[in-house]
């Protein structure tokens, strides 16, 4: 029997995914130690605003003046669901425009609350077309927004058939040698709650990709999963109305830092 353990990361490359898999190994891991033409630069992670009223949207207008100021230069920032408490159309049209100030481009996934109804979310894709399901490339990282919402639902959820289906139409057109980024709403760390029952499933489709990071809301609290190389995290709410679940105090967000193929980020708390 081959000893995988002996084997250099060169050798390991030359082996079928089947190999891999069958050790244990993930093949996307090892694309991570690869040298790579990525570049570097920053980006922001924010999750569960909840908008309700103005009273948030002065509070958020605040806080984007904040992220404005960073000494660091800001690429883009990804907004991970739950945009609104109520998923009204004056709700998402106010984040729309709030989002506008910040000057940089904005990159949404679809949460729970962000629907009007149990089967509508027309006002959400109005205000943010062509955001459920979709990616983009930046600097040599590739980038995979999903929809993982069940409607309104918010427990015991199972990701919709339309997004693993997305998924396994568009992956194998991706290139598996750079470094991605996932972010989806719902928890995607195995044992946080409100993870969907079929998260592994989806999971598994990137075993092969260079899968560097996924970023996830729902859960208004810090947690972290490791999946070989693989980050899988939440964070505290960025929300003027509603509380976290964990019970911490602190409201903000991920500031991301890019850098040889691979992410650093730190919390960033909110100032008011």
């Amino acid at each position: 029997m081959l000893d995988m353990t002996k084997l250099n990361r060169r050798q390991l490359l030359r082996l079928g995914t089947g190999s891999l898999l069958a050790a244990g190994l993930w093949p996307g891991a090892l694309f991570a130690d690869s040298e790579g033409n990525s570049g570097e630069f920053h980006f922001l992670v924010v999750n569960d605003m909840h908008y309700q009223d103005q009273h948030c949207g002065d509070w958020l207008a605040k806080v984007i003046k904040q992220m404005k100021g960073h000494a660091e230069k800001i690429d883009f920032c990804i907004l991970a669901g739950d945009l609104a408490e109520l998923g009204r159309p004056d709700q998402l049209a106010a984040m729309r425009e709030l989002w506008k100030t910040l000057e940089k481009p904005v990159h949404v996934v679809v949460g729970n609350h962000d629907y009007l109804t149990q089967h509508d979310r027309s006002p959400y894709e109005k205000n943010f077309p062509k955001s459920i399901n979709y990616h983009f490339e930046h600097r040599g990282w590739q980038f995979v927004g999903l929809d993982t919402t069940e409607g309104q639902l918010g427990r015991n959820t199972t990701i919709h058939a339309d997004t693993l289906h997305w998924l396994d139409t568009t992956l194998p057109r991706l290139d598996k040698t750079p470094p991605m980024v996932v972010f989806t709403h719902f928890p995607m760390g195995p044992l946080v709650p409100g993870r969907p029952k079929n998260a592994a499933t989806l999971l598994e489709r990137f075993k092969e990709y260079n899968l560097q990071a996924v970023y996830c809301g729902h859960w208004h609290g810090y947690t972290e999963r490791t999946l070989k190389k693989t980050i899988v995290t939440t964070n505290k709410c960025c929300s003027f109305r509603r509380a976290n679940h964990d019970g911490t105090k602190e409201k903000g967000y991920f500031l991301c830092h890019a850098r040889d193929g691979k992410i650093a980020r730190k919390f960033v708390e909110t100032k008011f």
